[in-house]
C-alpha cells in the first residue's frame, strides 16, 4: 500500500476518534448537570433516596435555628407553595428571607433534608438603577 494513502487513513481514523470522544465529553457534561426543581415540581417528582436541586425563594418568617440545624421553607416562584428544608453546614453570608437559593435535598417523609454544604444563595445585582436626579 502507498505510504501517503496509509497516512490519510491514519489521519481519518484519528480525527474520527477525536470527534467521537469530544461528542461523548459534551454529552456527559450536559447530561451530568442535574436540573433545578421548584417546590411544586419537587413535590410531584421526589422519591425517597434520590437527591434533587431545589430552587426558589426563602419564605419570609420561615427561618429558624435549633442547634446546628437551620430550618427554612423554599417557596415556588410561581405558586403560593413551599417546602420545608432542614439543613446543616455552611450558610452563605447573603442567605436571608426573600433571597433566592439553591440547595441539594433528599426527601425523608414530608421533610426535605439539605445535603451538607450544598446551600448557595443567588445574590441580587450589585448595580441598581439610580433613583432621582443626581
Amino acid at each position: 500500500m502507498d505510504p501517503s494513502r496509509k497516512r490519510v487513513i491514519r489521519l481519518t481514523l484519528a480525527l474520527t476518534a477525536a470527534l467521537l470522544l469530544a461528542s461523548a465529553l459534551v454529552y456527559t457534561s450536559f447530561s451530568a448537570g442535574r436540573e433545578e426543581l421548584t417546590a411544586a415540581q419537587l413535590l410531584q417528582k421526589a422519591k425517597p433516596g434520590q437527591s434533587y436541586v431545589l430552587a426558589g425563594t426563602v419564605l419570609d418568617g420561615s427561618v429558624h435555628r435549633a442547634g446546628s440545624l437551620l430550618f427554612f421553607r423554599v417557596r415556588d416562584p410561581k405558586l403560593h407553595l413551599s417546602v420545608p428544608v432542614s439543613y446543616t453546614g455552611l450558610v452563605p453570608d447573603p442567605f436571608q428571607q426573600g433571597r433566592g437559593v439553591l440547595v441539594t435535598v433528599d426527601q425523608r417523609g414530608s421533610q426535605f433534608i439539605g445535603e451538607q454544604n450544598s446551600l448557595t444563595t443567588k445574590c441580587p445585582s450589585k448595580y441598581q438603577a439610580a433613583s432621582g436626579a443626581a
